[in-house]
């Protein structure tokens, strides 16, 4: 099969899309035909080699966290699930022909590909945080960069959830913000202060997607540290607040399972841009540039 890899760290010109060893579903996992894969910075931050802790390449890397696609092998101990499914989730090195799934939902008919693609890690990471901190029916909840890939599906799953949403983004995206139900506010210094004044006070939860505001700001909005969760600011954990990186806190069946009802039902809506798997390179410039809006995918 053909994979999109790397044999040196670097930018993403060292990205290539060339023939791999095949890969075959085993226990509790399916094998997909990708239709389309999508794009999430971890990515980047492996080939660009900063989660390499200073070690050299062994070998070829690979790339990809989501995809949706065609089940075309079932492993042992797999039901619920046929050869021939059409299927969205989560899995290692999916920016490929093929790719091994180890959680998935069905994709529903009336959404597109890369729309099903985008949902895997937006929605398992959106689920996590909400659940983590607890937000509830009524809550107010500060998402800090709302209008990217996990930003803008996390805005929406609390909203779908009763749930009142300010979310922080660029001058370029306050329109988008209102567009999926948000508060808006401006992005950068002195946004807590905005968030303060668009709240009429103090807010329930924040959720921290870039890891870019100072963590003192975040938790000056909240009655306590814990009420602050971020997926980027690993070195924040010591002020108190939740770090989560998924591994033993993500439930990834039930949240894709929620992310297909939300799609079917229109409540969750991912704008896309999409990309051949030959222009790979563009699309993680892009990722890299900090300014996207939703996700960028990856498609045969």
């Amino acid at each position: 099969m053909r994979a999109l890899q790397y044999e040196e760290y670097g930018t993403p010109d060292v990205l290539r899309w060339a023939e791999a060893p095949d890969v075959h579903a085993g226990p509790g996992t399916v094998r997909i035909t990708v239709r389309a894969a999508g794009v999430n910075p971890i990515d980047w931050k492996i080939f660009s080699g900063a989660m390499a802790g200073g070690k050299p390449l062994a070998g070829p890397g690979y790339l990809g966290r989501d995809a949706a696609g065609v089940v075309d092998e079932v492993g042992e101990g797999v039901s619920g699930v046929s050869v021939g499914d059409d299927v969205f989730g989560q899995g290692p090195n999916t920016q490929a022909e093929y790719a091994v799934l180890n959680a998935w939902a069905r994709k529903p008919a009336s959404i597109d590909w890369a729309v099903a693609a985008a949902a895997g890690v937006a929605g398992e990471t959106s689920e996590r945080a909400l659940r983590l901190l607890g937000a509830k029916a009524g809550h107010t909840l500060f998402v800090d960069g709302g209008a990217g890939g996990v930003g803008a599906v996390a805005v929406q799953m609390a909203l779908a959830r009763g749930i009142r949403v300010i979310a922080s983004a660029g001058e370029d995206n306050q329109d988008y913000l209102r567009e999926i139900g948000a508060i808006p506010v401006l992005y950068g210094e002195g946004v807590a202060d905005r968030v303060r004044a668009a709240a009429g006070g103090t807010v329930d939860e924040v959720f921290d997607v870039p890891g870019k505001t100072p963590v003192e700001e975040l938790i000056g909005l909240v009655s306590e540290p814990a009420r602050v969760l971020t997926i980027a600011n690993f070195a924040a954990g010591q002020s108190g607040i939740q770090v989560t990186g998924g591994g033993a806190d993500s439930r990834a069946a039930e949240a894709l399972a929620e992310m297909a009802d939300l799609l079917a039902e229109n409540k969750v809506v991912i704008k896309v841009q999409t990309f051949p798997f030959e222009r790979a390179a563009e699309a993680y410039r892009i990722s890299q540039s900090g300014h996207v809006r939703g996700k960028l995918v990856l498609v045969p």
